[in-house]
């Protein structure tokens, strides 16, 4: 082999000298940058609210039906037989629309019947009247006898009563007569047909049933432990299932104090304020009752809860410091997305929201607030 120049032998060395420089301080440097961040720890930002104890409101929701508050089964006042009936289930009536009618023949012969009675008491009458006009101006002759005019004018006050009397048959053979038409006494709609034409009707026995539509309510069932919260509810309003997202107001007219044996709960009617256009019997509804809490809490996100064992447990950060610590809270109710807090942190406070399965006592955070949104 021939001889390697020396300029290569000279560059070879060089490299290699080099080389070991570097790695004696990288190898010096990295116990020195260990040191360096295990002095400084690392502070991670973490989101936050702010607690603030508020009185606030709660909806209870109960599913409910559109009824009439009147509903009526309507019959004749007097017996006969069905001749006509102009109304189907379904049919909208006004006052005075004709629903059914009886066999009028034997109402109009007691009317002439009663004429004619009133026909005849009325000459009696004025046959008495005269007579006794008669003998009274006999007064002061020898043919004037006292009782005869006491008796004259006694005949004369009978008739008269038989004028009233017969009167009072002929306008109470006129009122049967007008009742067997049943008409309707209030706008409504036929919700049931209980006769046919050619049945015979008893006095008072049911021909339709008609539920007036001038006043609607909502019927719902309330639950045995909801009913303090019913009654203690300021503020209710209904929403249709065939027009969500519109409310309307409603109120409290009457809650039954029995339940319905059948659903064992307990049928309250909520009075409907100003019913919409489209509304109509039995819709169904969503009712919405609004009380106010008997004590103050804070709303706070669901995240923001930790669970140590059975108590829950909030991460209340230092504003100052930035450090967190674990603190047990009472919570009054839970909600799918939210938490009341009751009592455990004070107003002020900031309390993490977000990693609490993270975090560590005495851990430094950076506080980054998050806006809330109010919850009802």
């Amino acid at each position: 082999m021939g001889k390697v120049p020396f300029k290569i032998v000279a560059l070879v060395l060089v490299a290699g000298a080099t080389a070991a420089a570097a790695f004696a301080t990288v190898t010096h440097l990295k116990p020195e940058a260990a040191r360096a961040g295990a002095s400084e720890p690392v502070v991670r930002p973490a989101r936050v609210v702010e607690i603030a104890y508020l009185r606030q409101t709660r909806d209870l929701v109960l599913a409910g039906t559109v009824v009439p508050r009147i509903e009526s089964t309507l019959g004749f006042r007097v017996a006969g037989k069905i001749v006509a009936r102009s109304v189907d289930v379904g049919t909208t009536v006004k006052p005075g629309d004709l629903i059914a009618e009886l066999d009028p023949a034997d109402y109009r012969l007691a009317v002439d019947n009663a004429r004619a009675a009133l026909t005849s008491a009325e000459a009696d009458h004025v046959r008495a009247k005269a007579d006794y006009d008669r003998y009274l101006n006999l007064r002061g002759s020898a043919a004037f006898v006292p009782q005869t005019l006491d008796q004259r004018q006694s005949l004369a006050a009978t008739a008269q009563a038989r004028v009233e009397q017969a009167k009072s048959q002929l306008a109470s053979a006129e009122n049967n007569l007008a009742y067997t038409e049943l008409r309707a006494d209030a706008a409504g709609v036929v919700t049931a047909v209980l006769a046919e034409i050619g049945q015979v009707m008893a006095q008072g026995q049911g021909v339709a049933r008609v539920a007036r539509t001038d006043e609607l309510e909502i019927l719902v069932g309330v639950p045995e432990h909801r009913l303090k919260a019913v009654r203690e509810a300021r503020q209710a309003s209904f929403e249709l299932w065939s027009d969500p997202g519109h409310a309307h107001a409603a109120r409290l007219r009457e809650l039954s104090p029995s339940a319905d044996p059948v659903t064992r709960t307990y049928p309250a009617r909520f009075s409907v304020m100003q019913p919409p256009e489209f509304i109509g019997l039995g819709m169904t509804a969503t009712l919405a009752l609004e009380r106010p809490d008997a004590k103050t809490v804070a709303e706070v996100p669901l995240s923001a809860i930790f669970q140590n064992g059975t108590q829950p447990a909030v991460w209340v950060v230092d504003g100052d410091s930035g450090r967190v610590s674990l603190r047990p809270v009472t919570i009054a109710r839970w909600r799918n997305d939210t938490a009341a807090i009751e009592a455990g942190v004070k107003n002020g406070e900031l309390i993490a929201t977000a990693g609490v399965h993270k975090l560590e006592p005495g851990q430094t955070v950076k506080p980054v607030r998050q806006q809330l949104q109010a919850a009802r």
